[in-house]
Order: C-alpha cells, then sequence, then structure tokens
C-alpha cells in the first residue's frame, strides 16, 4: 500500500494516532495528517503514541510506544522479551488468543477481498495451546555469544533466556545459559519422541549449518508410517501441524486415485495418503530440495506405487499427463500462474492447496478460477499462535461444482 505524498516523517518522531485495522504482515494501519503508518504492537481501536521507526517512498513505519487508550483485547504479554524494539519473533503477544484469530480471519477476507476479488467467511480454527508448540527454531548469537532472536527487521540480536513458544523439549533455558559461537545461526529442532537437535551456521545467509547435538535425522510418526527427516529440510513447525493437515487434505482423496503431492517436501501428505489410495492408487511426490527428495526417496523406497521426483515442480510437471487429485504445499510466495497452469492442464478432480500466505492463496485462487476452477472449501488454522501467520487449507474443483463455492 502506497502512502500519498505530502508530510515528511523523521525517525524518532512520536505522533498519537488511533489505530484503525490490521494489516497482512503483522502490523496495524493507522493515519497521521492523510498519511499512513504501518504500527506494530497495537491492536485497532487503541489511540497510542507511535514512534516512527523507518520511512521510505511507499512505507512509514512505527511502533506504539505508549497506550494512551487500550483495547479491552490487550493482555500482558506472556513473554517479556515481547516488547517494542524486543524480539521480533511474535507479533501478537500482546492480544488475548481468541482476538488474535479474529485478526487473522479479518487479514484472510481483506486478502481475498483485495486481490482475488470476492468476500468470504471463514473462522481461524484453534489448534491446541497457544505456548510451547514450536517445535523448528532459528535464532542466531550476539558478539558475546549469547543466544537470542533478531528485533523486528533488524540484525540485531536480542539474547533471551527463554522463548515460550517453544516446545519444552527445546528446553531453551538451558541453552541460553551456553557461551556459543559470536554471530552465529543457531538451528534447533526436537521430534515428536522427544530429541533434539543443534546445527550452527555463520549468519552469513545461505551458510551452512553443521550438526554440533543429536542425531543426524529426526523421525515423526504419520499415519502409521516412520518419516526421517534432515536437519536442513522442511518440517512443519507446530506440533501438532502434521496432523491437522493431513487430516484436512486426506478428506479430498479416495481409494485408487492418483495423487500428485507437489513441494511434498519428506513426505507428510504422502505419508498420510498412501494408506487412503491403496495398492491400486498411486503417488508421485515432486520436490526441488535435494535433501528433503532424499529423505522422501528412504521413507517410501518400501512402496512400488510411490514415486519420487527431485526437480522445479514447472519442470517436473511436463513429465505427469494425468491425475485425479493435487495436493500442493508451495513456498510462501505461493505456486504461481506457470505452475497452475500446468495444474490444470492435468485436469485433475481437485486441488487441495495448503497456504501459509493468504495472499499467496488470494492470488493463486484467481489463476484457478480463470482456469475454471472454483473454490469450494477454505480452512483456517491457528498454527502460529502469538504471531501474525496462519495457515489455510482450500479445496478446489471444475467450475461445474460451483453450487457448493464458498461465499
Amino acid at each position: 500500500m502506497a502512502i500519498a505524498r505530502g508530510k515528511s516523517f523523521k525517525v524518532g518522531e512520536r505522533h498519537i494516532v488511533t489505530i484503525e485495522k490490521v494489516a497482512h504482515g503483522g502490523h496495524f494501519i493507522a493515519r497521521h495528517e492523510g498519511q499512513v503508518i504501518f504500527v506494530r504492537h497495537a491492536i485497532p481501536g487503541e489511540t497510542v503514541e507511535v514512534e516512527i521507526t523507518s520511512t521510505g517512498a511507499s512505507f512509514v513505519r512505527g511502533d506504539a510506544r505508549k497506550i494512551i487508550e487500550a483495547s479491552p483485547d490487550r493482555v500482558a504479554s506472556p513473554c517479556a522479551f515481547s516488547y517494542p524494539g524486543g524480539c521480533g519473533g511474535c507479533d501478537f503477544q500482546h492480544i488475548t488468543v481468541s482476538r488474535q484469530r479474529e485478526l487473522k480471519a479479518d487479514v484472510i477476507r481483506e486478502q481475498f477481498s483485495r486481490i482475488a476479488k470476492r468476500e468470504i467467511n471463514v473462522t481461524v480454527e484453534e489448534v491446541g495451546e497457544a505456548l510451547h508448540w514450536r517445535t523448528r527454531l532459528s535464532s542466531a548469537t550476539d558478539e558475546a555469544g549469547k543466544i537470542g532472536f533478531y528485533a523486528a527487521r533488524t540484525h540485531t540480536v536480542i539474547p533471551v533466556d527463554d522463548c515460550v513458544i517453544a516446545v519444552s523439549s527445546i528446553h531453551f533455558p538451558e541453552l541460553a545459559m551456553r557461551k556459543w559461537p559470536t554471530r552465529s545461526r543457531v538451528e534447533i529442532s526436537a521430534s515428536s519422541d522427544g530429541s533434539r537437535s543443534i546445527a550452527i551456521a555463520d549468519a552469513t545467509r545461505g551458510s551452512k549449518a553443521r550438526m554440533t547435538e543429536g542425531g543426524v535425522l529426526l523421525h515423526e510418526q504419520i499415519a502409521g508410517h516412520n518419516l526421517q527427516i534432515s536437519q536442513q529440510s522442511f518440517w512443519q513447525s507446530h506440533d501438532l501441524a502434521p496432523e491437522v493437515l493431513s487430516e484436512a487434505v486426506c478428506e479430498f482423496v479416495r481409494e485408487g486415485d492418483h495423487v500428485l503431492d507437489l513441494y511434498g517436501g519428506v513426505g507428510l501428505f504422502t505419508a498420510a495418503l498412501i494408506n487412503i489410495v491403496g495398492p491400486t492408487g498411486s503417488i508421485d511426490l515432486i520436490e526441488s530440495d535435494t535433501s528433503a527428495t532424499a529423505d522422501a526417496r528412504r521413507n517410501f523406497a518400501d512402496f512400488p506405487n510411490v514415486h519420487i521426483h527431485g526437480g522445479e515442480v514447472a519442470r517436473v510437471l511436463t513429465q505427469i499427463k494425468r491425475a485425479d487429485v493435487v495436493v500442493l504445499d508451495p513456498p510462501r510466495e505461493g505456486a504461481g500462474k506457470e505452475v497452475i497452469a500446468k495444474i490444470v492442464g492435468i485436469r485433475p478432480r481437485a486441488i487441495a492447496y495448503v497456504a501459509c500466505d493468504p495472499a499467496a492463496l488470494a492470488r493463486d485462487t484467481v489463476y484457478l478460477q480463470e482456469n475454471g476452477f472454483s473454490l469450494n472449501q477454505l480452512r483456517a488454522f491457528d498454527l502460529f499462535p502469538m504471531t501474525h501467520h496462519v495457515e489455510c487449507v482450500a479445496l478446489f474443483e471444475t467450475s461445474q461444482k460451483g453450487e457448493n463455492e464458498v461465499s
């Protein structure tokens, strides 16, 4: 959203504003002298004193430094490090959990209205407790070797002695007492059996992490199948996410189906679906990440009806001529026009789209609608409590079934 030309803001100046609504990305919208300010640590309806933290040609950002009129949904943060200028990992710790879910639903509705030009009804479903859910942490160390997380939109490490959204098996307070290599990235993973692994890399983007603690592979149980997951392979961060998302996707698949598992990773959805399709069905898993592809090949080596394809989804899809159901869980930017066009050309009965970004899902919804598919079901899950993130599962079917289309 571009701001109009007019008043020039300076970093550090403060203004009294009224918060209007939530914006995509963990900010809230306010205006001062006709200019839009994106504010963190606020709630719609509040009057706050905002401090300008950054300016640019298109955006002005700020932090709510003083709450003049508080929302009834404001609570004391359960984390001592969640405050303006503090740890940037969580956006909504100052908001009641029920209101967090309402705000996320508002963002989904706004993205579909603005991008897909359609009004939808959606409720963000509660999943487990709001704390102690995260099984994957990417932390950092400062120049003194203390572990912590970056402040929002900075490279400044805020040392912390605990992370209240981390699962207890990570034992973060114990990690906080250690002396770590300076200016490093620390990747911490915990599996469902309680085991923990730690890998350390230089803070430079793209640097390769080396294992320093725990096994090379973590193990997760999905629908009776034991999945092996390398440290560098993606896995859902909420401890209940694999079960919740698998159940949501499974209802769209039948015995004997040929399923495409796009951006399939180590095989979360393939593991959940292999028992459903049965020996008369088959699954083609496509994944570009070499670590995840290697894991998937190990995980399904004993299943002759599961085929693992390494490579970019758009390229590998040209080898697939037909499928009954497509399951896709793309990266945050979405599948995109090219991949959607190739999926449509395969003529599936149904497309189950798992999305971690509602804006990308809304954009891809437009592409699917232009190609004859209707959005017939949309569910949203609060798999990132205390943050602005939300996970959606959408069902698309050919338009002749449009009488069930989501309103």
